[in-house]
């Protein structure tokens, strides 16, 4: 099969092969496009029912490079043992013809009319919205690609006001979708299509690039630092531990009359007490490696908690897991002033 531009003047251009996508070794023949772009063809070269059997695919409308989605076999009761071949439908109507020499017909190859119930095509739309990662606003003019497995673009397209996108894909495959907007991180994101008709929701969250800090501001969540670790009962900042509070001497040296409150919590393991002085002396460890990095003194304050302030249900006694524990062991970086 072979397409061609019909130019304004009503003449030719030049013929272009479909490439294989769509054509094998053996015989493709009497192509059809409805007008909902599906691409009717007969072939005996794909693994089919009979001699020639009917194929659909879908010119893709996300570019204009003359791509296709995956040849199907549109089964029976349209193809069969014999040869089936020159179909046409009205996408509207439902309605269509198809010429075939199946066993019970008139003659050599008769005519057949049918009405299609269900698309012969597999079809799946692939949407979502993009918002805001930490306040959930809809986010608009974000420029959002669809990419093969490959990564090669297949299409792009710009998020609507209300911060939605939508992409025609192919069933059973896999993509990529990259989302993209000023002051914001871009990321990838893999997604497998169904293989059944329908639509695929994959909804995008974007990590803004700059985050505005004010008073109140836990600089650790801001600047996404995990737990300051300090070895077992000891309370030296250890090197995994200074380059995490390295980010925080960054911030502290970008805003000179910036005030902090350095704050230790533990988990409830070991007795209050205990957990209270080690938590105590941690975060003044962690207060004298910033004032001996150059920061002055009347910046920075420092208190331990202890197992006062858990942030989940592993108090004393209940049984929790390792990872529960790990989150109310953290140190938190409270902007008091800004000023």
């Amino acid at each position: 099969l072979y397409s061609v531009t019909i130019n304004s003047d009503k003449s030719f251009g030049k013929p272009e092969n479909l490439g294989k996508t769509i054509n094998t070794e053996g015989r493709e023949t009497f192509p059809f496009i409805a007008n909902d772009n599906q691409l009717y063809f007969a072939s005996d070269g794909r693994p089919g029912l009979g001699g020639l059997d009917v194929y659909v695919t879908k010119i893709n409308d996300n570019n204009n490079d003359n791509t296709f989605t995956t040849v199907q076999n549109v089964g029976a009761p349209i193809n069969s043992k014999q040869d089936d071949f020159a179909f046409i439908i009205d996408s509207e109507t439902q309605k269509g013809y198809f010429t075939s020499n199946r066993e019970g017909g008139n003659g050599n190859d008769d005519i057949y009319k049918l009405t299609q119930t269900r698309k012969l095509n597999c079809e799946q739309t692939l949407k979502g919205i993009v918002s805001d990662k930490e306040t959930n606003a809809i986010l608009d003019n974000a420029k959002v690609t669809l990419l093969d497995e490959q990564f090669k673009t297949i299409g792009e397209i710009t998020t609507a006001a209300n911060g939605t996108y939508s992409f025609k894909v192919d069933c059973n495959k896999t993509y990529h979708v990259r989302a993209a907007k000023e002051d914001y991180e871009t990321i990838e994101t893999p997604v497998i299509i169904k293989e059944q008709s329908g639509e695929t929701e994959l909804n995008i969250k974007l990590e803004k690039r700059i985050k505005p800090i004010t008073v109140g501001t836990d600089l650790a969540k801001t600047l996404n630092i995990p737990i300051i670790y300090f070895d077992l009962d000891k309370s030296i900042i250890r090197k995994d531990a200074a380059f995490e509070l390295e980010k925080i001497l960054a911030v502290m040296q970008q805003y000179p009359k910036m005030k902090i409150d350095i704050r230790s919590h533990t988990d409830s393991r070991q007795t209050a007490k205990y957990n209270l002085v080690l938590s105590d002396r941690r975060a003044k460890s962690t207060q004298q490696w910033l004032i001996k990095n150059g920061i002055k003194s009347n910046r920075l304050t420092a208190k331990g908690y202890g197992e006062s302030q858990l942030v989940n249900h592993c108090s004393d006694g209940v049984p929790c897991t390792e990872a529960e524990h790990q989150l109310n062991r953290r140190s938190e970086f409270i902007i008091i002033s800004m000023e």
